[in-house]
């Protein structure tokens, strides 16, 4: 099945837009020295929301759970804005989960409702994030999950980050239990690379998870910025 006629990112008419709406703020660190690569930040940020998705408290009785549940019921907004300093450490005070790569360091937060930031958040730069890679990513290992980014949308970091987060969560959304279990327990591995064009093509009609952008930043509504293929996905 197709994820994307059901996906909350979509642009048709959706009961889901009724619902209050919530946002999943990340923040990734961005001191002024030694900024994280482009690449593993996208990485990150992706297993920054498998991270919540799993986590005990955003499931169930747990106590994140309900503001989890009230963010899914509507459309799935995430927002990447960057802190340092003193920011990133009154940031890291709210209730949340941060998450290390390589070379970047995402905290992703407690769904908020969309008109309600905490204030620690709110004033934090969500515009101007870019980074780049000090060189060029290899090719994903052998049966790793790949989320694929477009090559015809021009992204900023922060934008793309979110849309990397969007591809992880349809992956998540399909996956079976034990597979979700298996991918948490091997440490959420995954890559993020930019597809050929004739690939993407490829990608795009294959089934596999699609992320359409509701178009709220930066690029038109119903761009297809995104594509989850994991090896369980695919053998399906």
């Amino acid at each position: 099945m197709r994820r994307v006629s059901e996906s909350p990112f979509q642009t048709e008419p959706n009961p889901r837009d009724q619902a209050p709406q919530f946002v999943l703020p990340l923040v990734v660190r961005l001191e002024k020295t030694d900024p994280p690569g482009r690449t593993d930040a996208l990485e990150t940020a992706a297993r920054a929301v498998l991270v919540l998705l799993s986590d005990e408290r955003a499931r169930g009785e747990g106590e994140w759970a309900q503001a989890v549940r009230d963010w899914q019921d509507a459309r799935i907004r995430k927002v990447v804005r960057r802190a340092r300093g003193a920011e990133w450490r009154r940031a890291g005070e709210l209730p949340g989960i941060t998450v290390t790569g390589r070379t970047a360091e995402v905290r992703v937060f407690v769904p908020v409702p969309l008109d309600g930031w905490p204030k620690e958040l709110a004033k934090l730069q969500v515009s101007g994030t870019d980074l780049d890679d000090p060189r060029e990513p290899s090719p994903a290992g052998p049966g790793v999950p790949v989320l694929w980014m477009s090559p015809e949308v021009e992204m900023s970091a922060g934008k793309a980050m979110a849309q990397a987060g969007h591809g992880a969560q349809l992956a998540w959304w399909e996956l079976s239990d034990e597979e979700r279990s298996a991918w948490r327990e091997a440490g959420f591995p995954l890559a993020v690379r930019t597809a050929e064009p004739e690939h993407w093509r490829e990608l795009t009609a294959s089934g596999l998870p699609l992320v359409r952008d509701a178009g709220f930043t930066e690029i038109a509504p119903g761009s297809c910025t995104v594509v989850a293929e994991h090896p369980a996905l695919r053998s399906r």
